[in-house]
């Protein structure tokens, strides 16, 4: 771990030591303690000892404290949620780790090679990296301002005047003549005030940012391959039922048409027939166009284009409902968040710019270095007589720049508030999803449980209206009507269950996708 010395953001007149290390974790933390004070020393003194400790002044940044809610709600949910109806029943593990790839409770290998896929082949995901790359790049550059600089100069020039200084002419000669030079030169500007330091620590959390960026990025993916798989799922398992709900529908109209034909009924059961047929089909095109949207998100998101692949077909059948979700511990959410965690890192850059921006308001310290022979021929550069040297140290103290920059520190300290305020408002959002998606599953639940009752209902009283029908009881038009019920009832039922699933993946995503740090490629 190292320690860098800084000031306190709130009165910017102490500096403290500011020092960031990782836990087991991987999260970070932040550290501060009092340092050293500027005052009350001998200029000379004061410039020598600062040269040598690198004092820096810079913002006293915390890192929030971890959120001390013991709950995500006001009230506890559910340990299990058992819906009865012979529907799987689901539990809440509490502090159980959030698998890396957390898709896989699902125990689907096509949703697997779709989701691996989209993680290989997003656009998206592609240019997170990139951003990430570009980040750890700028690092290195400001970095180099802890170095000297090295840089190598030529020149020619056509002078007229007196040359004595460089002994290369006699004084009383003012002669027209050519100056040729060429050498190394090096320069170098202490990191007296910090201003290097805090550039460095503002481009790597940054970097950090961008890393959880990519997180972010890699969840967002990931749940909405997830969510689109399922409604897929759902889309085409409704379209199935409405398919036979239209297939009994003219069954029963075939079957009025006859009777009408026969005078057992009134063209007013026609007209009813027809009209309930026509009632049912109004959801299919609509099935169709929704079928067509999700299948060409969900090429979109593996990278591909609408004409070049179709996903495989998935069923509900085909999928497993997790007996067992991970339920993390609220204090826990903040470092298994990737949006927090960057919204974290967003607001520690933020600080270290009020460190950057407090820093131009001290003198810049400037150390050179030139060694540059100079001829009045190209040949004679390199002759011992004509090599010049120089060294040079100055010290430039901001008097007067119209106050500009004592405003670039307001508004650093205005954009360090406004990044404290995201990063609230990003934990805030992220409590609330855990909490609307744990009651969405009670909700589900109970959802499955009433739609399971009323399948079974109906499919009974449809048993007994056929039994009925074949004891010449009833015609054959209360059975099919019966059915109808029934397969609409299916309808409501394949929603019901869906829900399960999708709350179930909402549910892994709200609390961080199991990431923690980790990048899944």
């Amino acid at each position: 771990m190292e320690c860098t010395p800084g000031c306190s953001l709130a009165t910017m007149t102490h500096s403290t030591n500011y020092c960031a290390e990782r836990d087991g974790s991987g999260a970070r933390r932040i550290k501060f303690s009092r340092a050293c004070r500027h005052g009350g020393v001998a200029g000379a003194l004061a410039v020598s000892v600062l040269l040598l400790a690198g004092c820096v002044v810079a913002p006293n940044y915390r890192t929030p404290a971890p959120s001390k809610k013991p709950a995500y709600l006001r009230f506890a949910p559910a340990q299990c949620l058992n819906p009865g109806m012979d529907e799987p029943a689901q539990c809440l593990v509490r502090g159980k780790t959030i698998p890396r790839f957390w898709w896989r409770l699902f125990h689907s290998k096509p949703l697997d090679r779709i989701v691996r896929m989209a993680l290989s082949g997003s656009p998206t995901l592609v240019a997170a990296r990139e951003r990430l790359a570009a980040a750890e790049e700028a690092i290195r550059a400001a970095s180099g301002g802890y170095y000297p600089q090295l840089d190598a100069f030529a020149y020619a020039e056509r002078e007229k005047g007196p040359a004595f200084a460089t002994g290369l002419l006699h004084p009383r000669n003012v002669p027209t003549y050519d100056l040729y030079s060429v050498g190394p030169t090096v320069s170098f500007v202490p990191d007296v005030f910090g201003l290097t330091t805090r550039q460095v620590q503002e481009q790597s959390a940054l970097a950090v940012q961008q890393a959880d960026e990519v997180e972010a990025a890699q969840l967002a993916v990931t749940g909405n391959v997830v969510t689109q798989v399922f409604t897929l799922a759902l889309l085409r398992a409704q379209l199935v039922a409405i398919n036979v709900v239209v297939a009994d529908d003219e069954k029963i109209l075939a079957l009025v048409r006859q009777r009408y034909a026969l005078g057992k009924v009134d063209g007013t059961a026609v007209a009813l027939a027809q009209a309930k047929l026509a009632r049912d089909q109004v959801p299919v095109p609509l099935l169709k166009q929704r079928i067509s949207t999700s299948t060409d998100a969900l090429t979109v998101l593996v990278g591909r284009s609408p004409g070049e692949w179709q996903p495989p077909r998935i069923t509900l059948d085909a999928l497993t409902l997790p007996s067992e979700l991970p339920l993390s511990l609220p204090s826990a959410l903040v470092r298994q968040r990737p949006d927090i965690q960057a919204a974290q890192a967003e607001l520690h850059a933020a600080g270290a710019a009020v460190g950057v921006a407090t820093a131009r308001l001290y003198p810049t310290f400037t150390l050179s270095a030139t060694l540059a022979p100079t001829a009045l021929t190209p040949a004679a550069l390199f002759d011992g007589p004509n090599l010049v040297w120089n060294l040079l140290s100055g010290i430039t103290e901001p008097l007067f720049h119209g106050g500009t920059l004592h405003a670039k520190k307001r508004a650093a300290i205005d954009q360090f508030h406004v990044a404290l305020a995201v990063y609230r408002q990003t934990l805030l959002e992220a409590f609330r999803q855990v909490a609307n998606t744990l009651q969405a599953l009670a909700h589900d639940s109970e959802y499955a449980r009433n739609e399971r009752r009323a399948l079974v209902a109906t499919h009974q009283a449809w048993v007994l209206e056929r039994i009925r029908y074949a004891a010449g009881k009833v015609n054959l038009l209360q059975p099919l009507e019966i059915q109808r019920r029934y397969e609409l009832s299916r309808v409501s039922y394949v929603q019901a269950r869906a829900a399960r699933y999708l709350d179930s993946a909402e549910l892994l995503v709200a609390l961080g996708g199991g990431f923690q740090g980790k990048t899944v490629r």
